[in-house]
């Protein structure tokens, strides 16, 4: 329950930051709101190819964009974690490797030498030129609860 509070609460966030960031550019960025450096691996589509990227590795309280420009898709999926062992992840499975990676395709992982990790969806909205994900502490409660 406590994950899905702060799943809640990081998306909720994530719309805020970007309908009111005056001076954000055109991009898909992660801000690590946590106290940990934590992995990020980010997947996306181009409406008919998969793409998955890992890894960025973000300091605690800081942003970095994933993808620079203008968002191409509605939904993006992330995989997060942390050096104690916090993860952000979901339902949505996806290749990975435990090395730097970019990955075509989300379907046989395993068949093709992969690993199979899921994901969180973002949906960014059908309009959003730019977006971006805030992640917090995975074992602490929303601020404010």
């Amino acid at each position: 329950m406590k994950m899905l509070r702060g799943l809640l609460f990081f998306v909720f966030t994530s719309a805020m930051c970007s309908l009111f960031t005056a001076d954000a550019r055109a991009d898909f960025r992660i801000c690590n709101n946590s106290a940990s450096r934590i992995s990020i691996s980010l997947s996306y589509t181009d409406g008919t190819n998969w793409t998955t990227e890992g890894w960025w590795n973000l300091k605690p309280n800081a942003c970095e964009p994933l993808l620079r420009g203008p968002l191409a898709a509605q939904y993006y999926y992330v995989y997060a974690m942390d050096e104690q062992g916090g993860e952000w992840k979901g339902k949505a499975f996806m290749c990975t490797l435990d090395r730097e990676f970019k990955i075509d395709g989300r379907e046989d992982c395993y068949a093709r030498g992969y690993d199979r990790t899921g994901f969180f969806e973002i949906d960014t909205g059908k309009d959003a030129k730019n977006w971006t994900v805030q992640l917090t502490d995975p074992s602490k409660p929303p601020n404010g609860q």
